[in-house]
């Protein structure tokens, strides 16, 4: 128990000194097993060997074909081709371009992958158009810090993708799991937004109509995207092609509209592509520094120990995932998604496990769980790019991501009460 403990103190000393998260793992899943074998030889193994048994995984060639695709349809303007459809048809409504963001959030999703490109795009995409028409601040960055919480379970997800290689489970049934949630949240959003229009006008004052003309002119700009949509969600769905094979030909059809719309250049492709290593030499690193701390929370048997402990307690196995959702709910606040992920499956895991639980649907309540802190002070790292790309004061912006975390607190619940809401398409794949 007490190396556990010094393991644990020395990954939070290397973290708070700024150290990346990557090597803090790695430093203090060393030093643990040191303490726990006293030998070193053992540390020059696993330190030699963990490396290249991390890199030399094929589920890991999935990464930077979704990142480079989220990457190409970023850089090739169809985020702004999804919300000018979106809105003309939604703009009558009141509230209807902060619903129309959601939305676009949602389908931009379809295509990134990540929340944190939908952050920095839709910020710029929507932002001026709601503080054209008298948004208020509170409501229009709430919608797109909110909002781009829908790319994380909407396929393909970078952190499904996370998810499945940490815990093993398959990833396209990860992917085809949070269609549903996510189409649960975009519309519990949507719900909010209207509600919190209703109650108070003053924070959507303005509405205009639409021909009808310019809404299905706006509709046929989309057809690249939904093209890329179909064939992404399509080819997982249907066992076609491997999660990698569709993210390769995700990202070769996202360069190709955006080469064929020439808003794509040769220089923000290759910008793009310097990104996607970047961003997937970090992952990686990440994954090996999580590997070795887990050789050492494996030695100190902590997961197996924490199983017997909760099965003497007799609780009712929905208690002690009340308890873990909280924990999840509280650290998400403190913790980006990556780190997270990696420190703490290597104990809940097992726990989820031993109580019976479906893996795949855990992995939706877990997402969701760490939506919530993506968008929820104190660090809410998406309500900071928010801020940062609309120059809105940070207060505000967490005024409008916590009002609209109600849906995804919903959302968490339904899934809870009705697991098949998460389980239900994965079960019909082939």
């Amino acid at each position: 128990m007490e190396s556990i403990i010094l393991g644990i103190i020395i990954l939070v000393f290397f973290m708070s000194l700024g150290v990346p998260i990557a090597f803090s793992l790695a430093a203090a899943g060393m030093v643990g097993i040191y303490l726990e074998t006293g030998d070193l030889n053992t540390v020059t193994i696993i330190l030699g060997t963990t490396p290249f048994s991390c890199v030399a995984n094929y589920t890991l060639t999935t990464l930077p074909m979704f990142i480079v695709m989220a990457l190409f349809s970023a850089s090739g303007g169809l985020a702004q081709d999804l919300y000018d459809a979106a809105a003309s048809w939604l703009s009558h409504v009141q509230g209807g371009l902060a619903i129309a963001t959601v939305f676009a959030c949602g389908i931009f999703g379809a295509m990134s992958g990540t929340s944190m490109a939908a952050a920095s795009v839709m910020s710029t995409v929507a932002m001026p158009s709601m503080r054209r028409l008298g948004y208020s601040d509170a409501l229009a960055t709430g919608a797109i810090g909110v909002g781009a919480t829908v790319d994380i379970l909407i396929p393909p997800s970078i952190s499904m993708v996370l998810y499945g290689m940490l815990t093993g489970q398959s990833i396209g049934r990860l992917l085809i799991a949070g269609i549903i949630p996510g189409i649960i949240l975009a519309f519990l959003l949507s719900s909010i937004i209207y509600v919190w229009v209703t109650l108070s006008p003053k924070s959507a004052p303005t509405t205009h109509r639409s021909s009808w003309r310019t809404r299905w002119r706006s509709m046929v700009r989309t057809w690249p995207s939904i093209s890329l949509i179909l064939m992404v969600i399509g080819f997982l769905y249907s066992g076609v092609a491997t999660p990698t094979e569709v993210g390769a030909m995700g990202a070769f059809l996202a360069a190709l509209i955006g080469f064929a719309t020439r808003r794509l250049t040769w220089a923000s492709a290759a910008e793009a592509i310097k990104k996607t290593i970047s961003i997937t030499a970090m992952i990686i690193a990440c994954f090996i520094g999580a590997t070795i701390f887990g050789y050492f929370i494996t030695l100190t048997q902590v997961p197996q120990q924490l199983i017997a402990a909760v099965g003497a307690m007799h609780l009712n196995r929905w208690i002690v995932i009340i308890g873990i959702c909280v924990f999840y709910f509280i650290i998400s606040m403190f913790m980006d998604e990556v780190p997270l992920m990696l420190i703490t499956l290597q104990v809940a895991f097992p726990l989820i496990l031993a109580l019976g639980f479906d893996p795949i649907w855990f992995g939706v309540l877990m997402i969701l769980l760490i939506c919530m802190g993506l968008v929820f002070p104190p660090v809410g790292v998406i309500a900071f790019i928010v801020s940062a790309t609309t120059n809105v004061n940070l207060m505000t912006v967490y005024k409008g991501t916590s009002i609209l975390t109600i849906a995804l607190f919903l959302t968490a619940a339904l899934i809870m009460v009705f697991p098949e809401l998460a389980l239900w398409l994965p079960r019909t794949m082939k």
